[in-house]
């Protein structure tokens, strides 16, 4: 039964990655090349099918240089997700940290009510509340601006539902412990709330900078100026005639994702434990 079941997690493994290999593979391969494997697909009207390779006939890195050195509408782009992505983190943190730690530790009136509302508006897809959005933004100017997607992301509500269950996991004998040795609300909050539960904020961060790194809902509803587009929305806009380009430049604009992913991997899962098990 093992056997079996890692055969299925392999094959499932590969399934997954291959979209990843298919990228890179074309990165390397020649302009030529990729004109006789992609033809059917590039030239109008052309009958047939494309094909592909497990490895390049002549690999090249042409197309990496093009990307890296000689592209500037790639680094604007790049620029552009690096400050939605980063101001809208830093933004989701600065509210919800206090956010959630608020509804972990203190009783009022109305908090289960509001926690579930927190839910709810999580759930819902932006369809929902594009019009909303949309409206607030133009009256407040925002429109067509990076911080027209940022200021919506602040608010997000999914920060504040994963940092919860952390929060509300630390012993209340170490915040007892910590008021006894003089510490007030404020100070208790950065000095015990915020180490113990980093791994939740961490959680937050990484899962955070997945969305809001690949976006593109809010930049094709929210922006008109082609100059503030992030990379979600300047790759699938690459012609077909710079396939190789269009590799390249997508496997430049993942690789943040992975190493973010694999530097905060053991925080996620305990972060996606958490949110499963925790009450």
């Amino acid at each position: 039964m093992k056997k079996i079941t890692c055969f299925f997690l392999v094959l499932l493994a590969l399934v997954f990655i291959f979209p990843v290999l298919f990228l890179v593979v074309g990165s390397l391969m020649g302009k030529n090349e990729l004109t006789d494997l992609l033809f059917p697909v590039l030239q109008e009207g052309a009958k047939g099918y494309a094909s592909w390779k497990l490895f390049p006939e002549y690999p090249t890195l042409k197309h990496y240089v093009e990307v890296l050195l000689d592209s500037p509408e790639f680094f604007v782009m790049f620029w552009n997700s690096v400050k939605i992505t980063a101001g809208a983190l830093a933004g989701g943190l600065l509210v919800g940290m206090p956010a959630a730690w608020g509804f972990a530790k203190f009783d009022f009136q109305g908090k289960n009510i509001l926690f579930t509302l927190y839910i709810a508006l999580m759930m819902m897809p932006f369809q929902v509340m594009l019009l909303g959005n949309y409206l607030v933004l133009d009256k407040i100017g925002l429109l067509d601006s990076l911080l027209g997607i940022i200021f919506p992301a602040v608010f997000s509500t999914f920060p504040i539902f994963i940092m919860y269950r952390f929060f509300k996991g630390i012993p209340l004998a170490f915040l007892e412990a910590a008021r006894l040795d003089g510490a007030g609300e404020l100070k208790l909050f950065f000095i015990v709330a915020i180490p113990l539960g980093s791994p939740g904020v961490i959680s937050a961060i990484v899962l955070g900078f997945l969305e809001y790194w690949n976006l593109i809902e809010q930049p094709m509803a929210f922006l008109k100026t082609k100059e503030l587009w992030p990379l979600s929305l300047y790759l699938p806009n690459i012609e077909l005639e710079q396939a190789g380009f269009a590799f390249a430049a997508s496997v430049v604009a993942l690789a943040p994702a992975v190493l973010v992913f694999l530097s905060g991997q053991d925080y996620l899962e305990q972060g996606i434990v958490s949110t499963a098990v925790k009450e």
